[in-house]
């Protein structure tokens, strides 16, 4: 199972951090790999906000159906994508700091059915993702990597 985590540590509050961070429609301004974002749930977000993601794959692109489900408000936010091929489970944890505060992004891919036999392929292409994921988030937050 490909898994990529990072921390990054910001100098800007923990509460527009989290809101940012939260309303999952910005990940199209922080992560390249992301073709275009939008939220396809009304209200405020929370328990149940669900966002619609466009990726690249494989020479074509796939939409991901994103929903929150977990959201404990300044410290936690899980997010989960299903297909029939791909489970995607985003959790970003925050921690307040003496200057600002800690994010850490906790991402795991899990391959269902025949894309199971990719995985170490698509492992190294995760890592990859999530490198350049994080330097783009770096500069989003204003942020080091601890």
């Amino acid at each position: 199972m490909p898994r990529y985590v990072v921390t990054l540590v910001s100098r800007q509050p923990l509460d527009e951090v989290f809101a940012r961070m939260a309303e999952f429609t910005n990940a199209e301004d922080w992560d390249p790999g992301v073709i275009k974002a939008k939220s396809v749930s009304e209200g405020e977000v929370g328990l149940g906000s669900a966002f619609l993601l466009t990726v690249p794959a494989a020479r074509k692109t796939m939409d991901l159906k994103y929903v929150i489900t977990e959201f404990e408000p300044n410290r936690l936010v899980t997010l989960q994508a299903l297909t029939p091929r791909l489970e995607s489970l985003d959790r970003l944890s925050f921690a307040p700091t003496a200057t600002g505060c800690e994010v850490t992004y906790d991402a795991t891919l899990r391959f269902k059915g025949i894309a199971i036999l990719a995985t170490p392929l698509l492992a190294l292409s995760f890592k990859k993702i999530g490198d350049r994921a994080r330097d783009s988030l770096k500069r989003y937050l204003d942020a080091d990597v601890k």
